[in-house]
């Protein structure tokens, strides 16, 4: 499919064609600084000449040089806010400007950010701060507008810029100026806008229904605490400030209210969520301590056999606890830390096998699943199937070139996948069966048993997604899907998939903050936005989604 060109670009207005030129070669010239200012004093036009080239750069079509990514107005944004808007259009999952940061490091496509109106700002210092973290990324240009003789154009201008002052003439062509002047002459002032009605900070019918940033702004300037709305509200804001109805907006709020809210919060922002597509069954968010807050969530499990009941979550220094399944309360945990866990894989047996950040694996037993003892251990008198084939998985990733970078159980197998793309099944007394999925690193891997008689009988069926944006299905007793299952322009963070009375539902979370859970057999689509990255994904044993983030461990079932 072709792809139509843009339509030509317009003149700027105010014949400021020199400074648009300007702009269009700074934007074109690979060694040129990555932050550009334009400056002035009120009402010389900066705005205009920002309007112009966002509007023309934004275009379907427009070449890659001339291209502009995200821009922000930022009167009366701070650098949170700011973030939260940059992140949803870069597709970016960024609670903070330190995830926005993160995100635009590890993505080294170029990227043009444009921020008009820097000095209006709620807070400019802050943001200019983040101005010059952003343009020292070499792959990312700035373009910030901001009036002159502020203390931010000072700060911007210190360092390399390329720094444009509408006051100079050099930046004005006057005959176009006077062409412009006689074309589009002024016309009356109109009229003030309707003052906006307050938004109850402690209602949350008034914040759903209210616009998101200015409830935003609004909870950002606020010292209370609102009933915990005003904590929920800003560990959530990067979802909230989507476009998105009420009933979808209390529903995130909800998922990301703590145990020392209002106790009548909960009831009543269920019943705002009455409309939207899930249901929260349980939340636990950082700071609760009725149960405790299980910590950042980088991997999920549900447990079988003696850890029936129970659900593994990894925490980011590889801390493996046991919550009741129920609860989220804690019911133990493994010995020994996996520092940076990955993945996790729960053999049935009581022992879990634990994937670091280096792609090593980690074995042990967890507590309450003792080894057999008495008669039972004297006619043990080797190691047991199980014990065999985690052996031999262990000798056989010591022998793979590619880095192990994601981990699961199928029950009687385990299932790797490294950072070539390839996915490896093993399972005991049959040889690897592997397959390449992916164009770069494998980031996530899930495993069930698909029916596929009335007697009972079984197939592995996987899906696995990429750091190529893919998710993939493989049975491995036959040739992998030719399609993807699902593909979107980011990551894939996590996978998970289950049947269940409504048939074979696959889990997906991708590096953009989206969670989705997708119906394989009708097709039925329901999505989630937490408000950040989602690391990790299960299901529960009756079909309800586990989603963990860094900031919460939220339970959801669909209506």
């Amino acid at each position: 499919m072709t792809t139509r060109p843009a339509p030509p670009w317009s003149r700027p207005a105010d014949g400021r064609e020199p400074a648009a030129a300007a702009l269009l070669s700074w934007l074109g010239d690979p060694r040129a600084p990555g932050l550009a200012v334009v400056t002035g004093a009120a009402g010389s036009g900066k705005s205009r000449l920002l309007a112009w080239l966002i509007a023309h750069g934004t275009r379907p079509g427009t070449p890659g040089a001339r291209r502009v990514h995200g821009f922000v107005p930022l009167p009366g944004l701070t650098a949170t806010t700011a973030a939260w808007m940059l992140g949803e259009q870069l597709s970016i999952a960024a609670r903070s400007p330190g995830d926005l940061l993160a995100g635009l490091t590890a993505d080294r496509r170029r990227t043009v950010i444009a921020l008009p109106d820097l000095h209006a700002a709620r807070e400019p210092g802050p943001l200019a701060e983040l101005v010059l973290a952003l343009a020292a990324l070499d792959h990312v240009r700035v373009l910030v507008e901001v009036r002159s003789g502020t203390p931010e154009e000072r700060t911007l201008t210190t360092g390399p810029c390329a720094r444009m002052d509408l006051a100079e003439p050099r930046w004005t062509d006057e005959a176009g100026r006077a062409a412009w002047d006689a074309a589009h002459p002024a016309g009356p002032a109109g009229p003030e806008p309707e003052p906006e009605e307050p938004v109850d900070l402690d209602d949350p019918v008034s914040v759903c229904a209210a616009d998101p940033w200015d409830v935003s702004t609004a909870y950002e300037r606020s010292a209370e605490s609102h009933g915990g709305l005003r904590a929920a509200w800003l560990r959530a804001g990067a979802s909230l400030t989507r476009e998105q109805p009420p009933a979808e907006r209390a529903l995130v709020l909800l998922a990301a209210l703590g145990d020392a809210a209002d106790p009548r919060l909960p009831a009543a922002l269920a019943t705002l969520a009455g409309d939207a597509a899930w249901t929260v069954v349980r939340t636990r968010v950082r700071g609760d301590v009725t149960p405790p807050w299980p910590g950042p969530v980088r991997a999920l499990a549900a447990g079988t056999g003696p850890l029936a009941g129970q659900l593994l979550a990894a925490d980011h220094q590889g801390t493996v606890r046991a919550l009741d399944a129920a609860s989220a309360a804690a019911a133990g945990r493994l010995p020994h830390a996996a520092h940076g866990a990955r993945g996790l894989a729960e053999h049935g047996d009581g022992t879990v096998t634990v994937l670091d950040e280096h792609g090593l694996l980690h074995t042990q037993r967890a507590a309450g699943s003792a080894r057999a003892t008495g008669i039972a251990a004297l006619l043990d008198d080797g190691p047991s199937p199980r014990e065999q084939l985690l052996t031999a998985v262990s000798e056989y990733t010591g022998r793979q070139q590619e880095k192990v970078t994601a981990l699961t159980g199928t029950g009687d197998g385990v299932v790797l996948g490294d950072a070539g793309g390839t996915v490896h099944l093993l399972t005991a007394g049959a040889p690897p069966r592997t397959a390449v999925l992916h164009q770069g690193s494998v980031t996530a891997v899930a495993a069930t048993a698909l029916p596929v008689s009335a007697e009972g009988d079984t197939v592995v069926l996987l899906h696995t997604g990429g750091a190529d944006g893919t998710v993939r299905a493989w049975a491995p007793h036959t040739a992998p899907m030719p399609e993807p299952v699902a593909t979107r322009p980011c990551a894939v963070n996590a996978v998970a998939v289950a049947v269940t009375d409504a048939g074979l539902v696959l889990a997906v979370a991708w590096a953009d903050g989206l969670v989705e859970r997708r119906a394989l057999d009708d097709g039925r689509l329901h999505t989630f936005h937490p408000g950040s990255q989602a690391h990790a994904l299960a299901f529960a044993a009756d079909g309800d989604l586990l989603v963990g983030t860094d900031e919460a461990l939220v339970r959801l079932r669909t209506r």
